[in-house]
């Protein structure tokens, strides 16, 4: 089973450049929208992970930009959960235009699980463990 989310955002003014398209690293605020409704939608918000005194800070990101996208296009943000055995949380996204369905961007992001002092943990926390399994993905 695949957990999928999608994200509807339409482009602000703010965040096209001076050549009139959102600027990169934009992408990177579209992908964290994602995750939050993903979060949202399957119970894995930040703020449901702090109640278990957990940290998750992204450690990897990666963005392959594939058209343009200007001010006023609305565009979705489909956001996958990549199971993994690993104590880690593995996300993929494509951003697609909205109007016609192309490709705008694709990339992924990679989370670790911390103490609230700062230590890597080198296995999943329960909570985690039990929410996979809860969606069937673990």
């Amino acid at each position: 089973m695949t957990l999928t989310d999608r994200k509807e955002i339409t482009v602000r003014f703010s965040e096209v450049d001076s050549m009139k398209i959102v600027w990169h690293g934009n992408y990177l605020k579209y992908f964290e929208d994602g995750r939050e409704s993903f979060g949202l939608k399957y119970n894995l918000g930040y703020l449901e992970v702090y109640k278990h005194n957990v940290m998750i800070p992204i450690v990897k990101v990666s963005c392959d930009f594939k058209r343009p996208l200007v001010y006023g296009d609305e565009l979705i943000v489909e956001t996958r959960f990549i199971p993994t055995e690993a104590a880690k949380i593995v996300f993929e996204y494509t951003i697609y235009r909205k109007q016609d369905f192309v490709v705008a961007a694709a990339g992924s992001s990679t989370q670790v699980f911390l103490t609230p002092d700062g230590e890597l943990l080198l296995t999943s926390p329960e909570f985690y463990i039990g929410w996979k399994k809860k969606w069937g993905v673990g």
